[in-house]
């Protein structure tokens, strides 16, 4: 049985609501979209890697690679290899923003279940690709695929989570991405021994988990607050009583039908850019774009390539990149557990700090031990090996996850579509930048592209300590009355605010009588 819990509402009162097993069940599934992100961040560096990939798409990289006397640094700078990688991040990006249309139109559902035909479609055009061209096209429909999963999943989980368990329930969205970037590792190391066609079985994987997701997001329930809002208010109530476990759902439907009654009058688009929306905008998208500049997409994106730059093998360093994995899965399990105890602001802060002094170690041992055509002594690379476990495993626990939950769960109702998009739009974007950037920018920084990470963990961790609001166990709709205008600098663009929420105060079983009679 579901165990019961007392779910904050009604600015501080408690009402009764079950972790049910359809929360879970559909939190599950729909975290699939992360499976989905994750299997392609960890496939894209490890197929890069391999030799059969380079000589049929990339051969001058190939060339370079091989020259007894490159670079270390450069031996992978090629913009349409990094294109390669990053062409995904600007398809996320346009898709996004359609997909913050179509959950507001058609519901979270739908767009879930479209981001699974694209990134189907994706899987289908890379596997089977002839020439770079279809390989790019892949990569768009993949980056379609992850944009609708990315603006739908973090919302519809934190719409469909009781407030003391949402950080757990989302965060499994943030876990699966883990996961698949696991098990993309996994696969690389093994397909890298399939000559000539392992690539192809590599890309090609990516259809299993679209599938999965296609399959599961079928099954799963639309969201209350996105019933509501389209008008279906008495089967969003059904549906409101069958995730919570419980009959008395009058408070929280009460809190639903208000917001959405205020987001009816206004775009979403245009509310977002008033001054009473801008600690929600701000906070949003600084900590998704900070998120990317702590430099782990580096990590994830090119792991093989970086450690087969500090002189390990083929084979050593996809089997590296494995290892990182599998720190990146276990330290994400331990943000499930803490994140609703500790709190977000402690973790990021903490996850920041220990970054921070990773990064620069990292760049301390490279300067001094790896030239621009030696090879790192085998002890000082383990090294260097376990420094970036623990550099994952400070973002795995902190910026990973708590990025994704904290802008999913900020923007009230009337601007959560576009505040949300801004938010994955920025991340999508300086995810693009740096993916496209990297190689070029460690060929020129050398050693020196550590510590330019790490001066931004400095203005993460400080942006944090100021600026980012506790939110754990806080309602969603009751933000801005218990975080926003009560924190010490965001509270000023409130000051002047002479809106009054009018308080409907319209039973949820009235409601329900109401669009039967209309029927």
């Amino acid at each position: 049985m579901p165990g019961v819990v007392m779910a904050e509402s009604g600015l501080g009162k408690e009402i009764p609501a079950k972790l049910t097993t359809q929360v879970v069940v559909c939190s599950i599934i729909a975290a699939f979209g992360g499976l989905m992100f994750g299997y392609d961040i960890g496939i894209s560096g490890g197929v890069t890697s391999m030799d059969d990939f380079l000589i049929k798409f990339f051969p001058t990289v190939y060339l370079k690679k091989h020259r007894v006397k490159e670079d270390n640094y450069c031996k992978y700078d090629n913009p349409y290899l990094q294109l390669f990688t990053s062409s995904l991040y600007l398809a996320a990006i346009v898709a996004s923003w359609i997909a913050s249309f179509t959950c507001r139109k058609m519901g979270r559902k739908p767009t879930i279940v479209m981001a699974s035909l694209f990134f189907l479609v994706g899987a289908i055009l890379n596997v089977s690709a002839v020439n770079l061209i279809m390989l790019i096209a892949g990569r768009l429909c993949l980056g379609a695929g992850v944009g609708f999963g990315n603006q739908a999943v973090p919302l519809f989980i934190s719409e469909i989570s009781p407030a003391k368990y949402r950080g757990a329930l989302n965060i499994v969205f943030q876990l699966l991405i883990t996961v698949g970037i696991l098990i993309a590792n996994m696969i690389n190391y093994g397909t890298s021994r399939l000559h000539p066609y392992g690539w192809r079985v590599s890309l090609g994987g990516a259809a299993v988990p679209a599938l999965i997701l296609f399959v599961g997001s079928l099954m799963i329930v639309e969201t209350p607050v996105s019933l509501i809002e389209r008008g279906k208010v008495e089967e969003g109530l059904k549906t409101l009583k069958k995730i919570r476990g419980v009959e008395n759902v009058d408070r929280e439907y009460e809190e639903i039908f208000q917001a959405t009654e205020l987001a009816k009058s206004k775009s979403s688009f245009c509310s977002v850019f008033k001054k009473k929306s801008r600690p929600q905008l701000v906070c949003g998208i600084c900590i998704m774009v900070l998120q990317q500049f702590t430099g782990i997409n580096v990590i994830m994106f090119y792991a093989p390539v970086l450690f087969q730059t500090m002189g390990f093998g083929s084979d050593a360093s996809l089997l590296s990149s494995v290892v990182t994995g599998l720190v990146n899965v276990i330290s994400t399990l331990v943000a499930v557990f803490t994140a609703d105890i500790f709190g977000r602001k402690a973790l990021l802060i903490e996850g920041a700090v220990q970054m921070l002094l990773t990064q620069c170690a990292t760049g301390a041992i490279l300067k001094l031990f790896l030239k621009g055509t030696n090879t790192m002594p085998p002890h000082l690379a383990t090294v260097v090996v376990v420094l970036v476990c623990v550099f994952v495993s400070g973002f795995a626990w902190s910026w990973g996850p708590l990025g994704w939950l904290i802008s999913s769960e900020i923007f009230p109702l009337e601007t959560r579509n576009a505040g949300y998009f801004f938010a994955v739009g920025s991340n999508m974007l300086c995810t693009f930048i740096i993916a496209q950037a990297f190689l070029t920018m460690l060929c020129h920084m050398k050693w020196g592209i550590f510590y330019f990470f790490a001066a931004w963990l400095l203005i993460a961790g400080t942006f944090t300590a100021a600026w980012v609001p506790e939110t754990k166990g806080i309602p969603i709709d009751e933000m801005n009355e218990r975080v926003w205008k009560k924190h010490w600098y965001w509270k000023k663009c409130y000051k002047n605010d002479k809106f009054v929420r009018e308080i409907q105060t319209v039973p949820a079983k009235a409601a329900a009588e109401e669009e039967k009679t209309h029927e």
